[in-house]
């Protein structure tokens, strides 16, 4: 059953010319894809509810558009949670400040990397929604730069730290929360933490992948928020679960607690069998047994991998720093560690009986039986009987503040069933929340194009590979009757705020559309129309055309020897004067590596006509922008083919940050024949003109091109400017943030304005001599050609 998703808009009174339809098909779509049948209920009843709220569209669309993210992080189980915790902010702030949140909740989902530990972030900003209000919107700014230095933990502090000491003090609040003063940078540095898991979570997957060969789930924890202790790392659902942060332990690195942590807790998956029975047994001797698994779980891991043992063995031989708090060590556990230390280490001797008798005992019978976890137990308990004659048991809490810190808590040992992930790795999920794509032939798609329709939350979906027709000879497709343009994933880019200097993450939306189609002679015809500048431009064609190999004289090195220089060269020498060195030819390939991009601004003011006023006479007849741009593109689309280079014509308009249109009228794979004029010819003009999104997203095409020299041509008839946006500062500073950004990726960017006002913005934008201003837009067809010639020649 097919879900009619305007039924859940009503708010925005969706049908098919509201102006966002198509970028909320495309989050939707994006959503059916990475969602269950029921993540997908739940995202649709979100919808409702954010509609039920009355805090404005901008709250609507930011959900529809970032919960699919959301979900990709974390799964989607998130959904209703974060629904409520929405629902519950917007009864304590403005409406914009909640969907600062929620535009704010894929980077925090991204960072904190675990659907409960997302749970305790939405917990933090309910409290201080009702402590100090005023500070969520400067901290949703500086959300970015808080969530890459801070763990759950530190946030938390550093946030309620500021809350209370600026409890009557509504500007003190803005400050701290903005980051402006330096309490608030000072508590900030105080909470950092050494190393972070959202940091190094890849290079743990692809460390313990090289060991085992093999997929391990790892999910960062977020600990105690008061006393600062992490959680132990712990094993639960045949997951890893590792703290969110590791600070340095008596010199060893973060990262190196990591690696240990997480081999660790790999070799309890990998070498550990069945549970062990904790019947009829004391907490003590469960925290013996335990001690003795992990050294035989370890002895097994470094039987393979032997460079684990250095690694392992560095936590127990590492010494107090200057700056290490000294911890006196109940008898008992100096006893244990010790005793682990002996398991890990045969060269160790220790000196006590007990100790060096256990080590030499538990080694003889894990040669004998290595993979039978029984050696554990009958160590542990015999470990425990002897040692209770000479040490008294200290209390449980303090039997389990193990002090090595890459030592997981066990758990996996006494709970432990059948792994499934021992098999199928990271990558299974049952079958009831997986949406299969089964390729089938025509054969197969005719037997069952009558009998079921698969709606967007079908578990199955059925491609056919080629053109499916139906029985009668009608010489059209199904598709061509029935279906519709193909909606882009929506792609999400930051933008540059000015006035805090900072980047807002993930801020604008592009969606990848496409505008209907002309008749293709309309773009032969713009060559007859401009005959002359056409004979201008094929001389132009000929100048830059690749000229192959070319053979250069007068070279001290070169590949070929040039015999009349070698000839007077010798006659100079019979003659005794100096000889000229230089008889040699060099020969160089004269190759065009470039791909270009030509970015044409489709905003409403496109349509405006040129040279004359709506009352006047011969308006109708008079050309507009458009007309003119598209006659200019077309020359130069054709220049370009004639050479042979590699180019792109794409176009943009903007509805609010939350869609920006992107427009694909000829792709680089893409021949310039018929197919690429019609949609040419087809372009059209409306909304306005979001320049730094557009840039970025052409910029990301130019990326993907084997390219040695890559080029960003906008044409535009204005400044950057939206309908969400009322400071004109903004979106210039955005745009030129977007320039700097391509041009570090080798991307040129060259500017073509058609606005006489244009010298105050578009040089600080683009930067001197990266730019022209073409003063009569009549001119535009003529200039274009020339200004991509001076670029690329």
């Amino acid at each position: 059953m097919s879900i009619d998703f305007t039924e859940y808009l009503s708010c925005l009174k969706a049908d098919a010319d509201h102006p966002h339809t198509q970028a909320l098909d495309a989050s939707y779509h994006e959503a059916a894809r990475i969602m269950s049948p029921r993540g997908l209920e739940h995202y649709l009843t979100g919808i409702k509810a954010m509609c039920g709220l009355n805090k404005g569209v901008d709250l609507v669309l930011t959900y529809v558009q970032e919960m699919p993210r959301v979900a990709k992080e974390v799964g989607e189980d998130i959904i209703p949670e974060v629904v409520s915790a929405l629902m519950k902010l917007a009864s304590h702030t403005s409406g914009t400040v909640v969907a600062l949140i929620m535009s704010s909740m894929p980077l925090a989902a991204s960072r904190l990397g675990d659907a409960e530990v997302l749970r305790g972030y939405l917990n933090l900003l309910h409290q201080l929604s009702g402590k100090s209000p005023r500070g969520l919107r400067p901290m949703m700014e500086n959300m970015d730069e808080l969530l890459s230095k801070l763990t759950l933990g530190g946030l938390r502090r550093w946030a309620l730290w500021g809350a209370q000491a600026h409890a009557r003090d509504l500007d003190g609040q803005m400050a701290y929360f903005g980051l402006q003063t330096e309490s608030s940078r000072a508590v900030l540095q105080k909470e950092r933490r050494g190393t972070l898991f959202v940091d190094n979570q890849r290079k743990l997957n692809f460390y313990l992948r090289a060991l085992w060969a093999r997929s391990f789930f790892m999910r960062p924890t977020s600990g105690d928020y008061e006393s600062r202790q992490g959680l132990r790392p712990f094993i639960e659902d045949f997951q890893i679960h590792l703290p969110d942060a590791f600070d340095r332990f008596r010199g060893i690195s973060g990262i190196e607690t990591y690696r240990a942590a997480a081999a660790h807790c790999a070799a309890h998956m990998v070498y550990g069998t069945n549970a062990i029975s904790a019947e009829q047994l004391m907490p003590a001797q469960m925290k013996l047994i335990e001690m003795f698994e992990d050294a035989r779980v370890e002895a097994l891991a470094v039987r393979d991998f032997p460079g684990l043992r250095k690694l392992w063995l560095s936590f127990f031989t590492a010494q107090l720093g200057p700056m290490d708090d000294a911890v006196d060590l109940h008898p008992m556990m100096d006893l244990m560690q010790r005793q682990a230390r002996a398991l890990l280490d045969p060269d160790y001797i220790d000196g006590l009986a007990l100790i060096d008798d256990t080590a030499v005992a538990f080694r003889a019978a894990l040669a004998e039986r290595p993979h039978d976890n029984r050696i554990s137990w009958d160590a542990g308990v015999t470990f425990y009987n002897q040692a209770i004659k000479t040490v008294a048991l200290p209390n449980l809490r303090i039997l389990e503040n193990w002090p090595i810190p890459y030592r997981d808590d066990n758990r996996y040992v006494w709970d432990c069933g059948e792994n499934l992930f021992l098999t199928r790795g990271v990558d299974y999920l049952p079958a009831s929340q997986q949406q299969v794509r089964k390729y089938v032939s025509a054969i197969e798609m005719a037997n069952e194009v009558d009998v079921e329709t698969a709606g967007d939350d079908a578990q199955e979906i059925w491609v056919c590979a080629t053109e499916f027709f139906p029985y009668e000879d009608e010489g059209i497709s199904f598709n061509a009757m029935e279906g519709k343009e193909p909606v882009s994933d929506p792609y999400h880019y930051q933008e540059w705020d000015y006035q805090v200097q900072l980047f807002r993450p993930d801020w604008a939306t592009v969606i990848e559309r496409r505008q209907g189609r002309g008749d293709p002679a309309l773009m032969d015809e713009i060559l007859v129309k401009h005959k002359p500048v056409a004979s201008r431009i094929r001389r132009l064609i000929d100048a830059l055309q690749p000229q192959g190999i070319v053979r250069r004289r007068g070279y001290e090195e070169g590949e070929e020897l040039d015999l009349n220089a070698a000839v007077r060269a010798m006659i100079d020498v019979r003659r005794g004067t100096m000889p000229d060195p230089r008889i040699n030819i060099r020969i160089t390939r004269q190759i065009r590596d470039l791909a270009i991009v030509v970015l044409m601004d489709l905003s409403e003011s496109t349509n405006e006509k040129v040279g004359v006023k709506k009352d006047d006479p011969g308006y109708d007849e008079a050309p507009s922008i458009l007309s003119l741009t598209r006659e200019a593109t077309g020359l130069l689309a054709w220049a370009i083919d004639g050479i042979g280079d590699r180019f792109a014509v794409h176009g943009f308009a903007s509805d609010g940050r939350h869609d920006v249109q992107y427009f694909r009228f000829k792709d680089f794979d893409q021949a310039y024949d018929d197919n690429a004029k019609s949609r040419m010819a087809g372009m059209k003009g409306g909304l306005s003109t979001r320049m730094g999104a557009a840039l970025r997203h052409a910029g990301w095409h130019l990326t993907r091109q084997p390219a040695q020299k890559r080029l960003v041509l906008v044409i535009t008839d204005g400044e950057p400017a939206d309908i969400d946006e009322r400071d004109p500062q903004y979106l210039r500073h955005d745009s030129k943030k977007a320039v700097e950004e391509l041009r570090m990726q080798g991307i040129h960017s060259y500017c073509l304005t058609l606005d006489p006002q244009a010298d105050r913005y578009v040089a600080r934008i683009f930067g001197e001599n990266q730019y022209s201003i073409v003063d009569h837009v009549e001119r535009l067809p003529e200039r274009l050609p020339a200004v991509f010639a001076a670029l690329t020649g």
